[in-house]
């Protein structure tokens, strides 16, 4: 699917189906007893495709990323799935229902207003053992068993996934020394250097214990929460994934998802297979029914051709 050159983009709602489980996936995270995906943001950097839908459910292949992270969790052994969600919250609620489309179940937790990236933890119900946080628009291979095996080893109250980025700087970048008078004396320069820093992939293995620190009702973005967990002397650490990872974030970005995904589709679902037999009828009708909500979420009244 390409996403430019249209001036009224409509990306399909595509149908919920039913994934079947590949034994090579088989090794599970019995302890782990819940996720919590973040869903809610407005994505404003994908105008015009958001506009339309909720950034989880922007496609990436065949199926909306969401999807893609859902039937991730589900192989992992994950299946307690809390979908935190807030603009354009029905498409979401009626795309995934309760999950059994995916052997998941999943509920909901709805932000009547922006708490940030943590905010909401407080009022997430059972949260009483190591869980997965994460964002909802995140296109990764998997490490969901990897990350809280490691995470428990360094016995961490909070691991932060992360990634290798690069950036290219396409300038002379100086290195200044001393002052001369009112000028600096150059020691070296750099011309268009390369820069590696570790980033957050915006994937977390938590322990229950951190959500004391988080205020209900109150906003919190994730760096406030680090600073905090460091303050009291809790173990913050890295877990460095060295598979694909990419935020969708930006249209280059969707882009270079799709390219990635439909490149190697099997390193992010395994060989799980789409069970499409006898469930044609159904899957039309979650489509027309997603459908019908985004046109309410939009108070459009005008109907498709």
């Amino acid at each position: 699917m390409r996403l430019h050159g249209a001036s009224k983009p409509r990306f399909p709602l595509l149908a919920p189906v039913t994934f079947v489980a590949d034994e090579r996936w088989s090794s599970r995270l019995s302890s782990l007893v819940k996720a919590v995906v973040f869903a809610g943001g407005e994505g404003a950097r994908l105008l015009p495709y958001t506009s339309v839908l909720p950034k989880p459910l922007l496609p990436v292949g065949d199926r909306p990323v969401l999807e893609i992270i859902v039937a991730q969790l589900r192989e992992a052994g994950i299946t307690e799935i809390v979908l935190a969600t807030g603009y354009l919250s029905s498409l979401i609620e009626t795309y995934f229902g309760d999950g059994s489309n995916w052997g998941v179940h999943i509920t909901y937790n709805r932000e009547k207003r922006q708490l940030g990236t943590v905010g909401a933890l407080p009022d997430v119900p059972g949260l009483d053992e190591t869980f997965i946080m994460m964002n909802g628009d995140v296109l990764a291979t998997p490490l969901y068993r990897e990350l809280v095996e490691a995470h428990h080893r360094a016995g961490a109250a909070a691991t932060i996934a992360t990634k290798l980025q690069a950036v290219d700087v396409d300038y002379g970048v100086l290195r200044l020394g001393d002052p001369v008078g009112p000028l600096r004396t150059i020691e070296g320069i750099d011309e268009k250097p390369r820069y590696a820093w570790p980033v957050s992939m915006g994937i977390y293995a938590i322990e229950p214990r951190v959500i004391r620190l988080v205020e209900p009702g109150r906003r919190m973005d994730l760096p406030n929460l680090v600073e905090r967990l460091i303050e009291e002397g809790e173990t913050v650490a890295a877990y460095d994934h060295s598979g694909y990872w990419q935020d969708i974030g930006r249209l280059h970005d969707l882009e270079a998802a799709v390219q990635a995904f439909e490149g190697s589709a099997d390193d992010f679902v395994g060989s799980a297979r789409l069970d499409l037999e006898g469930s044609a009828a159904d899957a039309a009708g979650a489509a027309g029914a997603a459908r019908d909500a985004a046109r309410a979420s939009r108070s459009d009244p005008t109907p498709d051709p």
